[in-house]
């Protein structure tokens, strides 16, 4: 395989953001089609998959262009994200998955895993995910005689049911430590409860409950060492994904809101323009912040996260300035969904217009996990400090 130059490859994934834009396009044309229960983004992900955004999160020596891999294309990749996400947050959400699943794989999967994943991506064109979230019957995995492992326990909002086919599926080993593997789903027989997603919004995800019961891996399906999932800044520092895709849904919102006033012809009453500038403020705030992120994050190490067998002084500081960023979007978000409300009215928030899909999936994709914990660190870190307020984010290099 020829590696492309870097003139090369920043074409290249300039290239790949303009056919991610028409794509964010067809998907925002189709999302009222597919906003039902048991739906599922099949044509946004074959426009998807023939633009080559699946293998696009792999290292360029695996035939990708190294967007969620290469910490220097940090920012392409949030800007990727931010358009799926415009487009429609269902396929954001799912995309944000296979990018994370496979960054996941190429940071602590062994090389003949990293070949034989990498192939399926580019060459197969699986999807991928990560199903970590899980109830009280969460997913154990116990070790055989035979040097194999059975799953026993359920999954909750497996985003993609019934379409992702290489999904992360973590569980619990006997000693109590949390271990990676891979199910490949089109090999093993799974238990689907689709009656257990009844969501207001984000419908077409089909993050349904799975039962893995029965389901045997071998030890080659095992990625990393136990442990390793919960490993820092990997586990957080992968938030900014999601929250590139929230805000892409926060500027669709913008630009509907903007599109609404002037067809109704209600653009020049100072309160609308008032929170058309509000919005237009948080918008931008957003952008800089994701702009921030990315700087940092290829600051850290030229790999985003570094490497797992080394050590990295400024760990800490990445883990809360990313959870800054979250926070930060989420609130941003937040605030737009209530200027969008109070600047279009009731008549703005009928469907079919996409302002009320929009408005429901982004207020169920914004409950991420851990808000408070996420504020709660940022804090922590600060205070252990004694650096002035402009030096806290600048000790990346060379740590």
């Amino acid at each position: 395989m020829v590696l492309p130059t870097q003139p090369q490859l920043a074409a290249a994934v300039a290239e790949l953001l303009a056919r991610a834009a028409t794509i964010a396009e067809a998907c925002a044309a189709n999302a009222a089609a597919i906003d039902r229960l048991g739906a599922f983004p099949v044509q946004e992900f074959q426009q998807m998959t023939a633009a080559g955004l699946l293998s696009a999160p792999l290292h360029p020596d695996l035939g990708g262009l190294g967007l969620g891999i290469d910490a220097h294309l940090t920012h392409e990749l949030l800007l990727l994200l931010q358009r799926i996400g415009y487009g429609n947050l269902a396929v954001g959400r799912i995309y944000e998955g296979h990018v994370n699943a496979l960054q996941l794989i190429q940071t602590f999967g062994t090389p003949e895993q990293i070949t034989r994943y990498a192939s399926d991506a580019r060459d197969r064109s699986k999807l991928f995910g990560v199903w970590n979230a899980e109830a009280a019957d969460g997913v154990k995995i116990i070790p055989l005689a035979n040097g194999r492992y059975r799953l026993e326990g359920c999954k909750t909002f497996c985003s993609g049911a019934g379409y992702v086919d290489r999904p992360f599926v973590n569980g619990m080993l006997p000693d109590g430590r949390w271990q990676m593997t891979i199910v490949p789903m089109d090999e093993v027989t799974t238990i689907s409860d689709p009656d257990w997603w009844q969501p207001a919004g984000m419908r077409a995800t089909a993050s349904y409950k799975i039962d893995f019961t029965g389901v045997e891996l071998d030890a080659k399906d095992l990625i990393g060492n136990p442990g390793d999932y919960n490993r820092q800044p990997w586990l957080t520092g992968g938030v900014i994904r999601f929250a590139a895709v929230q805000l892409g849904a926060a500027e669709a919102l913008f630009d509907l809101t903007r599109q609404f006033l002037q067809s109704q012809g209600r653009t020049d009453y100072p309160y609308q323009e008032e929170r058309l500038g509000q919005m237009a403020i948080a918008l931008e705030s957003g952008q800089l912040w994701l702009r921030a992120a990315a700087d940092q994050v290829a600051a850290y190490a030229p790999r985003f996260g570094g490497e797992p067998t080394a050590a990295h002084s400024a760990a800490d500081s990445l883990v809360a300035y990313v959870n800054m960023v979250r926070t930060a979007i989420e609130q941003i978000c937040m605030d737009m969904m209530q200027w969008c409300e109070r600047s279009v009215g009731t008549r703005g928030l009928l469907p079919p217009n996409p302002m009320e899909r929009i408005l429901r999936d982004l207020t169920l994709y914004l409950r991420q996990p851990a808000y408070d914990a996420a504020i709660a660190n940022v804090g922590h870190y600060v205070l252990a400090q004694s650096a002035a307020a402009r030096h806290l984010w600048q000790g990346f290099k060379g740590g």
